[in-house]
């Protein structure tokens, strides 16, 4: 089940990122998306990524807080435009609209970076060379 999970959240994660090539900020998303897809694989093959996945889930919330309470953010588009139909076209003809967007899809790598992070707290291994390489630099 678990690798069916991330076998799934991988292969969405990889689609999403294709699919910024027509996103002004591109250069932001792509990563976002491949790093998302990359806690997947490494959850699939059983690599230990603890560290990994701790610094990817405060990045993407520390994004979706700022997406959140920016100007034309998530608060702005549920109390001054009423929640503006988030699925009326995929050309966003409104800054809110795309931002509220952008934080669910932060919202959904957050969680799964967290349900990866659970289960390999869950079951204890021996340090991988990832862990290693990151907590000796």
């Amino acid at each position: 089940m678990f690798k069916t999970f991330n076998a799934l959240f991988g292969v969405l994660f990889v689609l999403c990122a294709a699919l910024q090539w027509n996103d002004p900020d591109l250069y932001l998303w792509i990563p976002l998306y491949l790093l998302a897809a990359l806690s997947c694989v490494l959850a699939y093959v059983q690599v230990n990524a603890i560290r990994f996945n701790q610094v990817f889930i405060g990045v993407y919330l520390a994004y979706a807080a700022y997406l959140f309470v920016a100007q034309d953010g998530v608060w702005s588009c549920m109390f001054e435009h009423q929640f503006d139909s988030l699925t009326q076209s995929m050309m966003a003809s409104a800054p809110w609209i795309e931002n509220t967007r952008e934080f669910g899809g932060l919202f959904i790598m957050a969680v799964v970076c967290a349900i990866n992070l659970w289960v390999q707290r869950q079951t204890p291994k021996l340090e991988t060379e990832l862990d290693e390489q990151v907590a000796n630099s």
